[in-house]
Formats: structure tokens, sequence, C-alpha cells
């Protein structure tokens, strides 16, 4: 079965924890949804369409090249969440 993917999903969602550390923001899951969405509203879009077990290779040839843009749309993007968290306080 073929499947549609946003590549750069995988590599946000991999590289968050570390980022949100490095930062000191929120980790609540309101927090990590909030800076995945606004960091992949800064990146480019990269679909790829793959059977389900050749994914894996696709995602290891493109992991370099995107690396460093994801990083940085991760950092700013956790820096907008960590000034103005949308949680509530409770």
């Amino acid at each position: 079965m073929l499947e549609i993917k946003n590549y750069m999903e995988d590599l946000v969602f991999e590289e968050m924890d570390a980022v949100i550390k490095d930062i000191q923001c929120c980790n609540c899951e309101k927090c990590r949804m909030d800076i995945a969405a606004i960091a992949l509203n800064s990146l480019q879009p990269h679909y790829v369409v793959t059977e389900k077990g050749r994914l894996y290779t696709k995602i290891n040839t493109l992991q370099q090249q995107f690396g460093i843009d994801v990083l940085t749309a991760l950092i700013k993007a956790a820096i907008i969440v960590k000034r103005n968290p949308q949680h509530s306080d409770e």
C-alpha cells in the first residue's frame, strides 16, 4: 500500500525533545503541539510517496539535507511558545 507523508513532520518530532530541554520550555502536550505547528508552518513541506517498508530509506537519505533548517525552525518556535504559552495554568 502506498502512503503520502510529509517528511518534515518526522524530523520536527525527532528533534523536539532536545530543543525543548535546551530552551527550557514547557513540555506539556499543548506547548509541544504549538511548537510543532509553528515550526512546520515555517518549513517547506517535503512529501514523499512510498511503500511503508521503504520510508526508512528515504528518511535516511534526506535527514542531513533538512536537519539544520528543522533545528532552526524548532528553536524559533520554542522561543515563541516559551514567551507566550497558550496552555492553562492549572
